[in-house]
This record gives structure tokens, sequence and C-alpha cells, in this order.
């Protein structure tokens, strides 16, 4: 707001059309915050945001409202044209077209509200003199076989509860007691029923029903005088009113709600075929019980008579497991003993390992090994040899007597005789590979070149000793560094 005035005229008020705006937002905003406006719903939209538009009149007049997407899904009822409405919100103003709209945040039809206040008053002092209480409630008799019911004689709800309870247990006795359920009058009605069969003591159990409707619809069933009828009643009384989501007083006071007629009846009375099966499994049960205490009496009778014989034999069983006892003990014994006393023959071979070069022991054992196969080679050459000279001078005194049979026996023999040589010289070579093979597996297994093949280096100090620690090396140090393939010098720094 900009204020300007000349010498010769009266100061003027000047606003931009911005900040007129803001005053105008702001005054209503300070004087219209929380108000209840009631009218007419017309020209409702709803935009894609989930945001709803509509118009509140009256014969003379009309204002913008506006129910955000927020608010909108709390409200319990679809708004639509032609409903007469209560709105609670709040005056704001739209700067981009100079409109003023109300701002929605509450939206209940016309008379609901006073309804609903008088539900929970009610619903407040029933439930403080304990009407709601769970351990008041009472069961259902399981099988009822007379059941009344307090509802409209026409329309679809006693249709649906003869149907059902004919259908799941035909044979039953039903008695209706007619009452209005809507309008005037209907309150007495309902509550005459349920003292009709309370005061005659007929009926097992009692189903109150009715259809599904608005707050207004049901209200007969949220009377004091009907939920009074249904808490002072001598037997049981079902609630079945509306759908599955409305609630009455009189479910809150009633031994059991259904959540519609069909289900009151569906609970109230099984079927036939679940009372031949619960039969069916209850002469099962007692034929095994009868089995079973048959079985255990023949038991007990045998067991007289053998318990002397029981109580030998026990006492019989009892020394030999004992015996299996000290037996087993005495084996863990050993085993004990003589893994501990391969745990130090492991252990002394592991020491000497350690502390011989297993380099130098490779390498013998290498040399030995040829050295035993070269001994082998001149052991079968020169045994070979013998053969060969003494088949020589086989042959020769063969020749000589000229015995074709006997050189073929001789010859044969002979084979026999080298090929019997060589498998045992084989397989004495064999052996002492087969023993000496694992030990140069183990010996190459722990040897330091294989950790040094992994990356690792052994450094020696000048002193030709092993670096252990750095605070042992001097600055300046020569060193000798030795790694898988070969060593090389350093200095430390």
């Amino acid at each position: 707001m900009v204020q300007t005035s000349l010498p010769w005229e009266i100061p003027r008020r000047q606003f931009t059309v911005t900040s007129l705006t803001e005053s105008i937002k702001r005054a209503l905003y300070a004087e219209f915050t929380d108000i209840w406006v009631s009218g007419e719903i017309s020209g409702l939209k709803l935009a894609a945001s989930g945001h709803v538009y509509f118009t509140l009149k009256d014969s003379e007049c009309q204002v913008r409202c506006v129910l955000y997407s927020r608010t909108a899904r709390f409200v319990r009822f679809k708004p639509r044209d032609g409903v007469e409405v209560l709105v609670r919100g709040r005056i704001d103003v739209y700067a981009q077209k100079g409109e003023y709209q109300l701002i929605v945040d509450a939206l209940e039809p016309r008379g609901h509200g006073q309804l609903q206040v008088a539900f929970e008053q009610l619903k407040q002092k029933l439930q403080q003199e304990g009407l709601f209480a769970q351990e008041r409630k009472r069961k259902l008799p399981p099988y009822p076989k007379r059941i009344g019911l307090v509802t409209s004689p026409s329309g679809a709800v006693i249709r649906d509860l003869l149907h059902v309870l004919t259908r799941r247990f035909p044979g039953l006795h039903i008695r209706l007691y007619p009452a209005l359920v809507q309008g005037e009058g209907s309150t007495e009605q309902v509550a005459r029923g349920i003292e009709y069969f309370s005061r005659t003591g007929w009926a097992e159990v009692v189903i109150v029903a009715r259809g599904g409707g608005s707050l207004e619809d049901l209200w007969t069933f949220n009377e004091e005088r009907v939920a009074r009828a249904i808490a002072a009643c001598a037997m049981p009384v079902v609630s079945a009113i509306g759908h599955e989501t409305d609630f009455t007083i009189a479910d809150f006071v009633a031994d059991l709600r259904a959540p519609t007629p069909s289900a009151a009846a569906e609970m109230v009375v099984p079927t036939r075929e679940q009372l031949l099966e619960q039969l069916t499994a209850l002469d099962n049960r007692l034929r095994h019980d009868l089995r079973y205490r048959m079985a255990d009496a023949h038991r007990r009778c045998h067991q007289v008579g053998m318990d002397r014989a029981g109580a030998s034999l026990h006492r019989l069983i009892g020394r030999r497991l004992q015996r299996v006892d000290d037996l087993e003990q005495r084996q863990r014994d050993c085993l004990r003993s003589a893994l501990r006393r391969r745990k130090e023959i492991l252990a002394g071979w592991e020491a000497r390992l350690r502390n011989q070069d297993l380099r130098v022991r490779l390498a013998e054992a290498h040399r030995r090994l040829d050295a035993g196969q070269n001994q082998a080679r001149v052991a079968v050459r020169r045994h070979l040899q013998r053969a060969g000279a003494r088949l020589a001078r086989a042959n020769t005194r063969l020749e000589a007597i000229d015995l074709r049979l006997r050189l073929a026996t001789a010859r044969a023999r002979l084979d026999r005789l080298n090929g019997r040589l060589r498998e045992r010289l084989v397989a004495q070579l064999q052996g002492k590979v087969s023993a000496l093979l694992p030990l140069a597996a183990k010996l190459e297994q722990l040897s330091p070149l294989r950790v040094l093949e992994r990356g690792y280096a052994i450094v020696h100090g000048a002193d030709g000793g092993i670096v252990k620690e750095a605070a042992g090396v001097r600055s300046g140090e020569s060193l000798r560094i030795r790694v898988a393939q070969g060593e090389f010098g350093a200095k430390a720094e």
C-alpha cells in the first residue's frame, strides 16, 4: 500500500491489486476461520488431482467451495448435486481470479450431525452402565429348535432368513413377531417384540433383523428403548442390522452381532451335515477310547504276571549294560592314549622337519631316488647278463647233446624266471617310489620356496641373519633380499 498526498488534496489510500487482495484475504481469514455453512450442493466437479469443486447455494445467494483431496478421503458419504449439506471450513481468497471461496474441512448431510451426536451420547451412557461389557454376553445354544424373529413381515430380510434357516436345518420351529423397522412407531414395536419373546420364554434365541440404509433409516435400532429391551431379554439376542459396515447401538448391546441377516441365520443354526459330521467324529472317538481302554486293561493284566520276571530281566540287563559301559570307557581311554601317542610322534616329526633344511632333504630324496633307479637298472642288467650266460651254457650243453625237448623246456622256464624277476624288480621299485613320493610331496609342501612363490621374501641383514623386526635394522645398512627366483641387494632407509 502506498499513500501519497499533495498540499491542496485530501490524503488518499492507494493500493495495488495484489496488496488489496492480500488485505481482503487477511481480513476475511481473521473473521471467518472456523464457520459452519448450510446449503445445497450445485455444479459439483471432481478434478484429476482428487480435489472436489462445487457451489453451495440457497434461495438467494451462492458461494464457491473447494474440498481438497486429503480431506475428501475422510468424508463418509459421496456428495452430489441437489444434496442439502452442512459444511465446516474457512474463507479464503483465490487471488488469480479475485474471488473468495470456502475451504471445506468437514462435510456431512443436513441433520446428520445432530443424529451422530445423539448416537455418541447414548453409546457413552450405555457403555458406562456396562451394557456393552463382554462378560455379560451369552453364548448361543449349539442346536436351537425354536427361533424367534423380530423384523418386518414384508421385504427381502424375512425371505432370506427363512430360506437360510430351512435350508440349513429343516424342521425348525420359527415364530415371527411382525414389527415396523423404520419410521414412526417402529421403536415401540421392535421393543415389544423382544419383550414378548423374553416374557413367554418360547424361543431359545432371538434374531432382530433389518436391511441396510442410511443413519436415519437405521435410527430405530439406536433408540434407548430398543437397547434396554435387548439387554433385559431372557435369552440370547442376535443383532443383524444393515450391512457389514453399518453399526448401531443394538449391535453393541446384543449378545452377538451378525454382518447381515443371512449371516445371522448361518451363525445361529448349524447345517444338518455339520451335525452328522460331529456325531460321526464322536462315534469314532468313542470307539477309539473303548479300544484304548481294552488294550490298557489287557496290558495291566499282562503286567501283573510279568512284574517278577520283568524285574529279574531288568537286573540282568542292567548288569550287562554296566559291563558295556565299562568296556566303552576302556575303549575311549585306549583311543585317547593312542591318539595322544600319535600326536606326540607327529609333533616330533614336525619339529625335526622344521629343524632341517627342506631343500637339502628334497635334493637328497631325489638323489636317493635316482640312485635306487640306477641300482635297479644295474641289478637288472647284471641279472640279465648272468641269465644270458647261464642260457648260453645251457644252449651249449643242449647243442652238445642235441635234446630239443629239454632246450624248449629250459627256454620256457628261463622266460618264466625272467618275467618273475622283472615283476619282482618292478614291484620293489614301485614300492620304494611310492614310499618316497609322499615324503617328497610333504617336503615340497613345507618348503619355504612355496611361500616365496606366493610373493613373500626373506630379508638377510649385513651379518647374514634373517631380519624379523624393523627396529633391528640400521639406516644405511646393506640388506640381501631373497625371492622365489633369485636374490638381490638393497639398502635400508
